[in-house]
């Protein structure tokens, strides 16, 4: 089985939409290791609500944190301090989703940041949106995976804006597995064609 971890250039970039579509695509777990704000409307169960299949599994967080904010900041909030050595993935006989918190280098710890949550062995899949510096934030995120020998591919979220995929893509030489447009609206029927678009991109990673 394999794990794949979704993490984005930054907040708000479109990672949780991004969960959902590989979760209903690979009918796999999904798993949110870190939760930080919004815990009556957490990201696991926006993902539970959008995947229509009835063989995915969504685990509990390992840290569900009250306050909005980087998790090592929420978490010193909430008097606690997150132990990297406690936050193993869920046992399962399925493909598992993980999706990370924010963007690459964001603070879990005073030591670590999301980048130590990625395993050796996991697929990475890196969401990228359009605005005012995401060509550097990509870039970015792309060279420190590529560092600690990553396997990378990319989605890309939102409007298309040409000039600035091709060049993340020229530069970064990394297979890109699509386009998460910007829908009305996403529920579970959006989801779900994504899912089946996307689904042979996912199976050769």
């Amino acid at each position: 089985m394999t794990t794949y971890f979704i993490t984005g250039i930054g907040t708000d970039v479109g990672k949780t939409i991004a969960s959902a579509i590989i979760t209903e695509a690979l009918e796999a777990d999904y798993w949110k290791p870190i939760q930080a704000g919004e815990l009556e409307n957490c990201d696991t169960k926006k993902v539970e609500r959008l995947v229509s299949n009835t063989k995915s599994k969504f685990h509990s967080n390992t840290y569900a944190l009250k306050t909005p904010m980087s998790p090592h900041a929420a978490a010193n909030i909430d008097g606690i301090v997150i132990d990297l050595k406690k936050i193993t993935a869920p046992k399962t006989k399925n493909n598992l989703v993980i999706e990370g918190a924010g963007g690459l280098l964001v603070p879990i710890s005073n030591a670590h940041t999301v980048l130590n949550l990625i395993k050796p062995n996991y697929k990475v899949i890196v969401v990228s949106r359009h605005y005012l510096g995401s060509i550097n934030h990509t870039l970015l995120t792309i060279k420190a995976l590529k560092e600690r020998g990553h396997n990378v591919s990319l989605i890309f979220s939102g409007n298309e804006h040409k000039t600035t995929e091709d060049i993340i893509v020229s530069m970064t030489n990394v297979d890109v597995i699509g386009r998460i447009d910007e829908e009305p609206y996403f529920d579970k029927n959006v989801i779900r064609g994504y899912a089946d678009v996307f689904k042979k991109e996912f199976e050769k990673l």
